[in-house]
């Protein structure tokens, strides 16, 4: 039965037991006659054998080449993948859109695992073109998912939200339920608008998917929600519940096919960073090996930049020399490597942190030069988090750069979008700016959040409890509204009578107002 043998080998795949696939593809090609021109397979021994459907059988030798595709990719074999993904595609007839299809998506993963991204994109373009037209319509859902983060990768965000609203409109536009996964298109819609410093709207995304249900999403929906959730709370100051969140993305994490080039513990280790927590960052460096004397890959891109974060933090809190070249020489390497790849959001991270590296050996004008170049490549596409994440180091030096840029745009001799930077340095000063507008054009254009004269200053998140305190509404409403846990909002409440100073509700809207806290 080699029709069956196939697949079941196919639904060992799709549930990532890789032990006794390559027996049950060997079962059905004993049964087949290799010397048959395509088209007209031969039965090999037509008495011992049964075929019920006979078009399945023909198609044999392409949907056991894009199975062996798949088991090289998961091995690792990246030159293994791509022969059987050819090999698939020599053999399925042009009106198979599936399995064709299914054969592109593994010649582009491949591709994308080996950091050739745009190759990768035209691969999976064509692999959603064909599911798409094959009827399968989640699948192409899926292919839109893995469009939009090489496009992000590329650096090209304008055109990953739009892969993103394409997605959303083919998973509601044929019926009146949303098809598997729509979900998933508004969590990576939100990644997008927190990226924009749109919170608000990359909030209201992960509501919206969650509202739609696990049926609406893919299985990698779960973990991709925490994670996206996880960055947001990060943005809002608070890395305690970004913590909580990635822990809980790692216990439903579930992979797939697509290269892991943001691992979930290089997300947790980028947040130990930021808490000063270096001896857990350091051991999750050494248990994975990293070290800056190792050979650079797209796959291992994201730790190696993790990696860097680690080492200038170290510098700062140890001031020892060794650890601000390592991380300097690292970047170096990494730079070479991004730009050969054409990877501009990571070009654009690695620049970013040249200029830290520069400022933390006390050279601002070197400094300049990569930041310089960082935000003429990003201004384009709308990064507005990757800068303002860094806090008062990169207000320096973005207020440094604004002052050099202004006396030279005045020789006519800077393309540096002013603009732009005002607008950084108006989000760093904490105040809320509308994209596209200057803050030093329109003073009605931004609402100032106001300045705290307290010790210690809520942070925004804490800001937003409050309001939702002087609204009226109880730890349980502000935790359905926020998505938060009870307890975490409990905590949340706490913090903000120690930091206020008072012992009750009444109390801290009071003494809130008294503070100009609350917009009125």
């Amino acid at each position: 039965r080699p029709v069956l043998s196939v697949h079941y080998a196919g639904a060992l795949l799709l549930h990532g037991k890789l032990e006794g696939v390559e027996a049950r593809l060997r079962d059905a090609e004993q049964w087949l006659d290799t010397t048959a021109e395509r088209g007209e397979l031969a039965l090999a021994s037509s008495a011992e054998m049964v075929v019920v459907d006979e078009e399945e059988f023909r198609g044999l030798p392409g949907m056991i080449a894009v199975y062996r595709a798949a088991i090289a990719l998961a091995l690792g074999n990246v030159a293994d993948t791509m022969t059987y993904a050819r090999r698939a595609l020599d053999l399925v007839p042009e009106d198979d859109h599936h399995r064709r299809g299914s054969a592109e998506g593994f010649l582009g993963l491949a591709y994308w695992t080996s950091g050739d991204l745009e190759a990768a994109h035209r691969s999976y373009a064509e692999c959603m073109a064909l599911v798409q037209r094959s009827g399968h319509l989640s699948d192409a859902l899926g292919c839109s998912i893995a469009l939009a983060d090489i496009r992000i990768s590329q650096g090209r965000l304008r055109e990953a939200m739009r892969t993103y609203e394409r997605g959303l409109q083919l998973a509601t536009e044929q019926s009146a339920l949303p098809l598997r996964g729509a979900a998933d298109m508004h969590v990576g819609m939100s990644e997008l608008h927190r990226e924009r410093d749109d919170l608000h709207a990359a909030t209201q995304h992960l509501l919206r998917s969650k509202e739609l249900g696990e049926l609406a999403g893919l299985p990698q929906n779960r973990y991709r929600w925490c994670v996206a959730m996880a960055r947001i709370r990060a943005a809002q100051g608070d890395l305690d519940g970004a913590l909580d969140l990635l822990q809980e993305a790692e216990r439903l994490y579930m992979g797939d096919f697509f290269p892991n080039v943001h691992p979930l513990a290089a997300w947790k280790t980028r947040m130990w960073v930021a808490q000063g927590r270096l001896g857990e960052a350091f051991d999750w460096a050494r248990e994975h090996g990293l070290s800056g004397a190792l050979d650079l890959s797209y796959l291992r891109e994201f730790e190696h930049i993790t990696l860097v974060r680690i080492l200038l933090a170290r510098s700062k809190s140890d001031r020892t020399e060794h650890s601000i070249h390592d991380a300097m020489d690292l970047l170096e390497r990494l730079l070479h490597a991004a730009e050969e790849g054409k990877r501009t959001g990571s070009i654009i991270e690695i620049l970013m942190l040249q200029a830290l590296a520069h400022q933390v050996q006390g050279d601002l004008s070197a400094s300049l030069v990569p930041l310089e170049r960082a935000l003429s490549l990003a201004e384009p596409e709308g990064y507005v988090r990757i800068f303002v994440d860094e806090g008062l180091p990169m207000a320096v030096l973005l207020a440094k750069l604004h002052e050099h840029a202004r006396k030279r745009s005045r020789a006519a001799l800077t393309n540096i979008p002013l603009a732009y930077i005002e607008r950084l340095l108006a989000l760093l000063r904490g105040e809320r700016v509308q994209e596209g507008i200057s803050p030093a054009a329109t003073s009605s254009a931004s609402a100032p959040v106001p300045a705290q004269s307290l010790l210690d200053p809520l942070t925004e998140r804490e800001l937003e409890v409050l309001r939702l305190i002087a609204a009226g509404l109880s730890n349980r409403a502000i935790a359905a509204r926020l998505v938060l846990a009870l307890s975490t909002v409990k905590s949340y409440v706490n913090t903000i009578y120690g930091k206020l100073q008072v012992e009750s509700r009444t109390q801290a809207v009071a003494r809130a107002r008294a503070l100009h806290l609350l917009s009125e």
